[in-house]
């Protein structure tokens, strides 16, 4: 299934990942008993302004854990977007092309009803675009049992992505496949930090955007109204700029791990390789690069990962 060309719907109960990392890292209750959601700009507000940054969840990581099932063929995320802590995301969706779903809370508990209206439109989806193949829910909550079994009903490969120690047992047995966010590579740890000279890398392998500073190492979360809209404008319409060689780099490894993380297999073939990273980055072209092969490209980085040869086939893997 792992090599398998397909076609990925990727669905985001955001308020239960953000909650959840934020629970797995402060312990249980952490969220509610901090007020984590509406951050005020007093000391405790700091406080909890830190604890947020640590357990940003990386979209990016998410998305690109998804297309390693194939092409992702539309992403969404539910969420009350007019909320501080959810408008802090707002550059990393937005830069990862995912629709974001308004829903307000209906009552005093913030419940927002993003399991049934996600529930509806992953069954919507199903029925109008019948070439999806994989279904990806990002959540742990176990009111997705009934949406898993009944997406596994209609031939689809449901994968679930949830938190570690904060995900229904039930849910894991529903799906095809789940996997925690902390085992995804690229997820859970500190982002790569890029030479002050070197080139800024493509949109498909930067790393996740810094929140918005309010003092010395104090992440302000705003909320929409409070950001700059001359500043948000030219983010979204700057040029993407011209891939370096090191973001080629890192776009082959992350690649490799990626499919790496789906099996055991050691050795992948070239054509594969390829498919992954240019769903990765679709910009991505050796020949821009200077290389007349995706082989020679891969040769190149001879330190990082090896090339044999099995009949026709050209095979890599990392070192």
């Amino acid at each position: 299934m792992a090599d398998q060309e397909g076609r990925v719907a990727v669905y985001i109960d955001f308020d239960n990942i953000v909650i959840s990392r934020y629970d797995q890292l402060n312990g249980n209750g952490a969220w509610r008993n901090d007020n984590a959601r509406r951050v005020e700009p007093d000391k405790r507000g700091e406080t909890v302004a830190r604890k947020l940054a640590e357990a940003e969840i990386d979209i990016g990581a998410i998305l690109d854990y998804a297309s390693s099932f194939g092409t992702v063929a539309l992403s969404r995320a539910y969420a009350d977007w007019s909320i501080p802590v959810n408008a802090a995301y707002r550059k990393q969706l937005v830069n990862r092309a995912v629709d974001l779903t308004q829903l307000f809370p209906v009552t005093k508990a913030f419940k927002n009803g993003a399991d049934i209206r996600l529930s509806v439109d992953v069954l919507e989806d199903l029925f109008r675009l019948p070439d999806l193949t994989h279904v990806v829910i990002v959540a742990g909550d176990s009111d997705y049992i009934a949406l898993a079994q009944r997406c596994k009903r209609l031939a689809r490969f449901v994968v679930g992505i949830g938190v570690s120690g904060r995900t229904s047992p039930a849910l894991i047995a529903a799906c095809d496949e789940f996997q925690m966010y902390d085992a995804i590579p690229g997820a859970g740890g500190e982002p790569e930090r890029e030479d002050p000279e070197d080139e800024a890398p493509v949109a498909a392998v930067v790393e996740r955007p810094a929140p918005v500073f309010s003092g010395p190492g104090v992440p302000a979360f705003l909320p929409p109204a409070e950001i700059p809209a001359e500043n948000v404008e030219a983010e979204e319409t700057a040029p993407a700029p011209a891939m370096s060689e090191r973001a080629a780099t890192r776009l082959l490894v992350r690649a490799l791990e990626l499919l790496a993380a789906k099996d055991d297999e050691e050795w992948r073939n070239a054509a594969s390789v390829k498919s992954q990273i240019r769903r990765l980055d679709p910009s991505f072209n050796e020949r821009t690069l200077g290389y007349k092969t995706f082989t020679d490209f891969v040769k190149s980085r001879n330190s990082l990962v090896q090339v044999k040869t099995a009949g026709n086939e050209r095979l890599v893997k990392l070192r």
